[in-house]
């Protein structure tokens, strides 16, 4: 019963992050269940499954709130379930022995990419208002859905910066289309994930306490997304991901580092993230100072 808990705190917990920034549900809940000793593939699968019901709500609550691009939600949902779909099927092949430090390279990749984009850059808001065509979009789709499914977390972390780097929606409506198109993704995973393992490994309790999380995080933080700032947030994500990772990695056949080696590296590691947190904070607080104040517009606190 404590971790069925502890996981569903977990869920709520990602399902905030990953409903006000647009990712790291994946990352995030896969991170989890690896350092708790899951065979990878099914705890991608395990993720994916809560998250046909996480999304559902999520891509729901964010329309409310009327965050979502229909158009763009089917031009990348589409491919992204055909990638996630190849991506589970590639998953399921592999030994656990190559699966888990493999996905925690991408799984650290990932959230190398989630700290440095969100520390150092922020937000880019400008370009508002530009189409997005297919041939950006498609091929974006395909590679996000294959490492969503390969890395049990990635669509979130690939699509979102992508179409905020392309400055044609604004952030919000690219966090919004981005959930919201992640069930197709999620549903196709799954599909893949059982089709290629059946039940086999896969925790049904565990399922049913990352969905319940999910569920109750979902529309707070689709009403969130305007009130916390994502540099923060994303340099607290970034951090966790590779710490948990950077942990798998050293205690796995293909480092097997020693108790000095692994300490010497988590203490660089806490203060790189401690200081991209300061930055982050710092450059949040410096934006907000110099964003001029409409006076008949009241402007969301964010703290």
């Amino acid at each position: 019963m404590r971790t069925l808990i502890l996981l569903a705190l977990a869920g709520l917990g990602a399902q905030l992050v990953d409903g006000s920034l647009g990712m790291a549900y994946g990352v995030t809940s896969t991170t989890l269940l690896l350092a708790m000793g899951t065979n990878p593939a099914a705890a991608s699968a395990t993720v994916h499954l809560a998250e046909i019901g996480t999304t559902l709500m999520s891509g729901a609550s964010h329309w409310r709130f009327g965050n979502v691009d229909w158009k763009v939600v089917a031009k990348i949902g589409v491919p992204g379930a055909v990638g996630s779909f190849l991506g589970a099927t590639v998953l399921s092949k592999l030994s656990t022995e190559v699966a888990e430090p493999a996905m925690s390279l991408i799984l650290l990749g990932l959230g190398l990419y989630v700290m440095s984009r969100f520390t150092l850059r922020g937000l880019p808001e400008d370009r508002l208002g530009k189409p997005l065509h297919k041939r950006f979009l498609t091929p974006l789709g395909l590679v996000a859905g294959f490492l969503d499914a390969t890395g049990g977390g990635g669509w979130g972390p690939v699509g979102t910066p992508a179409l905020l780097a392309s400055g044609r929606m604004e952030p919000r409506k690219v966090i919004g289309s981005i959930d919201t198109s992640e069930f197709m993704v999620a549903v196709a995973a799954s599909l893949g994930f059982l089709l290629s393992l059946g039940s086999q490994g896969l925790k049904w309790s565990w399922v049913l306490a990352f969905l319940l999380g999910g569920l109750i995080a979902a529309p707070v933080a689709a009403w969130l997304v305007r009130m916390v700032p994502p540099r923060v947030l994303g340099s607290a994500v970034g951090g966790v991901i590779i710490v948990t990772n950077v942990r798998t990695l050293l205690r796995s056949d293909w480092i097997a580092a020693s108790g000095t080696l692994s300490t010497v590296v988590y203490v660089v590691l806490y203060a790189v993230w401690a200081a991209a947190l300061a930055y982050s904070v710092r450059a949040h607080l410096r934006e907000r100072a110099a964003r001029p104040v409409s006076t008949g517009e009241r402007q969301p606190v964010r703290v």
